[in-house]
């Protein structure tokens, strides 16, 4: 029996204990954070998921008006700016690969590599680049390239190849 008493002593000492440390636990929170209430917390929070832009579809109410002599262009649309230079296409797409070999992709710079490939001829090249070959896929992801670009990154590596 003073076992049973000695442990519901001990018990109720701890519980008390952890209840003291509570309510002194309490009032340092409260302490501690009585100066932030300056902050008005779920104006800080609509600010931190506000989006960050909008999309907006023509035609339906609240999109800005457009003509054709005036384009909308999306960030990074290339339409507005003219067609890509060859270096520039190699700069932005074909660098990553071709500027490191990457999936046994030719180096740019080295002939032994791309004289098999440039004796095939330019329309070979071109196919090629369009639809993909082994590793590569197709327009080298770039989606956005007219033919006319590709055709120009694909001359200005052979240029830097020969």
């Amino acid at each position: 029996m003073s076992h049973d008493k000695q442990f519901f002593t001990t018990f109720a000492a701890v519980l008390i204990g952890l209840g003291v440390l509570a309510v002194i636990l309490y009032f340092i929170a409260g302490y501690l954070t009585s100066d932030m209430s300056e902050y008005e917390p779920k104006e800080v929070a609509l600010e931190n998921i506000k989006p960050v832009g909008q999309v907006y579809i023509a035609g339906q109410p609240g999109a800005p008006e457009t003509t054709a002599a005036a384009p909308v262009a999306a960030a990074g649309d290339v339409a507005a700016a003219g067609p890509k230079t060859g270096e520039q296409v190699y700069q932005s797409n074909c660098i990553a690969c071709h500027g490191t070999g990457a999936a046994g992709s030719p180096k740019m710079g080295d002939a032994a590599a791309w004289a098999p490939r440039i004796a095939k001829g330019m329309d070979a090249l071109l196919k090629s680049a369009t639809n993909g070959l082994n590793a590569m896929p197709p327009k080298g992801l770039c989606m956005a390239c007219s033919e006319d670009e590709l055709k120009g990154a694909i001359q200005y590596m052979v240029s830097k190849s020969q």
